[in-house]
This record gives structure tokens, sequence and C-alpha cells, in this order.
């Protein structure tokens, strides 16, 4: 049940199925409530509300927007335990780590609440003397976004905060599995004094009618993507025609690499962080590991004895570390692939057998090769492979063998490999001795079929803004 400390938080619930979308706790299939959905007149209308709201905000002081943001970080953080509780019923991932996607997610606001006041331009020597260089940024105007349920409310702050901080208005269509989070969020970033036409959150009757609109409306100029490749693909196409600014975080297939000089204990612990947080649906988990040949069997025993330990159930109990997965189709996925990797001779180190409900066991597979199914397509679930490697240039030409480019791993102590690894895998992170690597203070983003654009870091409030260049004459 919605039972909270703070009820203002599900201010916007409507009382049935016939004014909103349903919400489910995957963990238990219980409706959690219904959330209120717009027609397409109801979002244009939005969209043009926050162009007005947007040229105010705009005109604010730096500073101003800045303190805003701060109030905004500061309240997130204050109903960290209520927010932390309605992520774990709709979208099924354990408190604990919800609290921390809370506390990851507030980060985002808290850093750019102080980035908004370091948009720089810059004087450029000039070419005459009788003239001045110079430039500018400004904010790009109204911005938009659509974000996915694995990360119901960091992946709204990663891109809200910047836009808000580098002034744009900014509107967020968040996932129909998992909205009461964004919701949640904007009703705080309401009572810490952001307008409502400056930030808004919009659901519509299904998720292409709401991307046309936003890659369609001439008032929209930046449109923000985490999702599939495929949803990419098209959302990119479709804001060409009004040449928009788009930031895509797409699919990714993360290899995890154990050198036969690394620390195992090391890599099986970062393999456990790296793999089953959120019960494997994040775009950054690792989806295939590659052990090197001498090696293989120790890490292989010791990270199935691990993984078995791990304990899967509601994310509301206690010692619950693997929640459930989102849907029945992504459960059907997730069997499927492993059933079909089982086939083509990978065998579980343990024994494996389907779960109820939308539970899904944890399993390591063995005996993997690299042209398996299960190696090239993104897992987005609890499911190990294990392939065995013998050369540092075979495992360079397996490693970088895919479309995708988000994330990457590698567990090694030899400094000169370090560096010849890091360089050579083609991806746009890479964790070295170390399995969980996101922080507002970097930047997060891909290479290749996995996005363009940074989200987080100094980085992250440029995508919000246009350089403009001013050449002062007659001086």
């Amino acid at each position: 049940m919605l039972n909270i400390n703070n009820p203002s938080l599900l201010s916007f619930l409507v009382s049935s199925e016939d004014d909103g979308i349903a919400v489910t706790n995957p963990a238990i299939g219980e409706v959690l409530g219904y959330v209120p959905i717009q027609t397409e007149q109801a979002i244009e209308q939005c969209i043009e509300q926050a162009s007005i709201g947007q040229k105010r905000w705009a005109a604010m002081a730096a500073k101003e927007r800045s303190g805003l943001l701060r109030c905004w970080f500061e309240l997130i953080m204050e109903n960290k335990e209520d927010l932390a509780r309605l992520m774990t019923l709709e979208q099924g991932k354990p408190l604990a780590e919800a609290q921390g996607e809370v506390v990851y997610g507030a980060s985002f606001v808290e850093w750019f609440a102080e980035e908004a006041k370091r948009t720089n331009g810059e004087t450029i020597p000039a070419i005459a003397g009788n003239k001045r260089l110079m430039t500018i940024k400004q904010p790009v105007g109204v911005a938009c976004a659509i974000t996915p349920w694995n990360f119901p409310i960091a992946m709204i702050t990663r891109k809200a905060a910047p836009a808000l901080a580098a002034g744009c208005s900014f509107i967020v269509k968040p996932a129909e599995l998992t909205p009461l989070c964004a919701f949640a969020v904007a009703e705080l970033a309401y009572q810490a004094g952001i307008p409502r036409d400056v930030l808004q959150v919009v659901l519509g009757q299904d998720a292409p009618t709401v991307g046309s609109i936003f890659t369609s409306h001439p008032l929209i100029r930046k449109l923000s993507f985490t999702g599939s490749t495929q949803v990419g693909r098209i959302l990119m196409e479709k804001s060409a025609h009004d040449i928009k600014r788009t930031s895509m975080e797409l699919g990714g297939n993360a290899p995890f690499i154990v050198f036969d000089d690394a620390n195992i204990e090391a890599a099986v612990q970062g393999a456990l962080a790296s793999k089953f947080r959120n019960a494997g649906q994040t775009c950054v988990c690792a989806n295939r590991f590659y052990v090197h040949s001498s090696i293989y069997d120790q890490f292989v025993t010791k990270f199935d004895a691990a993984v078995q330990q791990l304990n899967v159930g509601n994310g509301l109990e206690d010692g619950v570390q693997v929640g459930p997965v989102i849907s029945l189709q992504a459960k059907q996925n997730i069997q499927a692939l492993t059933e079909r990797a089982i086939e083509q001779g990978a065998n579980p180190v343990s024994s494996w057998q389907p779960l109820d409900g939308l539970f899904v066991a944890p399993v390591v597979l063995k005996d993997v090769t690299h042209q398996m199914d299960i190696v090239s397509q993104e897992i987005f679930g609890p499911v190990a492979p294990v392939i065995a490697f013998d050369s540092d240039e075979e495992l360079i030409e397996m490693a970088n063998d895919t479309i995708y480019g988000l994330a990457s791993y590698f567990y090694s102590q030899n400094i000169h490999r370090v560096w010849k690894i890091a360089e050579a895998l083609e991806y746009g992170m890479v964790g070295i001795n170390e399995g969980i690597i996101s922080t507002e203070v970097a930047p997060f983003g891909g290479v290749k079929q996995s996005g363009i654009g940074r989200e987080g870091g100094k980085q992250g409030i440029d995508e919000y803004l246009d350089i403009k260049y001013l050449c002062f004459g007659g001086s």
C-alpha cells in the first residue's frame, strides 16, 4: 500500500483507471494507484506554457536558480525514505538500493545547482586592434526528456537538473510502469519554489504519441532520451526534421574482464555489484564476462558461490538483494535467452530453476562461447555468462565486437596492461578494478550505437546551452 509519511507527494493520484494509468507492484501484483494521463492537446498546451515560463526562468539570475535547485535537493533528501519506498513499490528494487538511488538522483540536483553559476563564456584574442571577440552561453529553450523505468528518479534528475540550471524549461515523460517517483520528485520541486510551468511531468495515451509530439513540436529545441537503441534511432530521425538537439543514452553490452594478474576476490565482488544490481536491469551492468583461461575455473567457482548467497524476494523485506524483474515480458525474454544459451552448450554452474511471479533466479553460466546469442544481446536480467580467453589481443577483439559502446570493466594489477586495455576498449566509460562507476561529478555516456552526448560532470550542462559568438567592431 502507498503508506508514506508525506502524503503531499501523492497529491497527483486520480481515483480510477477511467482517469489514468494503473501502477502495479511487480513483486506482488497489487495495484498501487492511478496516475493521470493527458490528451495530445493537453501536452501541447504544456509545451506552450513551458515556452512562456522558460523566458522568465532564463531571465532569472543564475544564483537565484541555483538557490531553488539547492532547496529541491534538500527536500529530496528530507523525503528520502518516502521516495525510496515508492520506488521499491512501483519498480521492485530492494529498499536499500532504492535509498541509494534517491541519494544518487539528488546528487545531480546538488551538483548542477552549483554548475548553474558557472556557465562561463570566454574572451578571444582579436585578429584586429579595433575588434573585441567573446562568447556567451545561453539556454537552448524548452527541453524535453523520455526516461526509462529502471531508475525512475535518477534518470529524471540527471536530465532535469542541468536543464533547469542552464535556464531551460523541462518536460519529462516517465515510463508508464514507474511514474510515481517522477510526479513525487516534481512535487518537491514545486515545494522548493521551481515554477510549475518550468518543470512538468506528462503521460499520454501511449509512448509513441508523446514521442511524436516531442519530436515534432516547433517550440521544443532539445530532446534527451534514455532507452533502447531501436527507439533512439526513431527519435533521432524524427527530431532531424526541425534539427532539434538530442542526447541519447541507449543500449549497452558491457564486457567485464578478469585478467590472470587480477585480484580475484576483488573481481568477484565487483562482478556481483555490476551484474546483479537492480536484478541486472541496468544499461551499464556487466552483460558478458571474459576471464583468462588460467584462472577461469577459480573465478567461476568463487563467483557462483557468491551468487548463490543472493536472496531473491520482495524488495521491502529485510535481507533481499535481488527483487523482481519489471514485467512478465521481461521475465520471458530473460528465460528464453538463458534457455537458448543452454541449448547452444552453456551450463549453469549451479542448479537453475524458474521462480514464481516476476522473480528470476540469479545464475552463472560457464562453457559460454563468444558466438552464442546471449553474448551479443543485452540480457537485462540476473544472468552472468562467462567466457574464457587466452591473450590480450583476443580479448580486445571480442570485447569490442558489438555495435554498443556504453560501459566496460576490467580487473588487472599490471599498470602497463591497464593503460593498454583502457585505451583499446571502444566504450564511453571504463571501470578499472571497479564495478560501480556512475557518479554525478563525471560524464556519463557512450560511443557507437550506445548514444551521443554526456550527462553529469561539468559536461552535462553544456547539453542544454548554446554558444553565441559576439564580435564587437569599432573599438
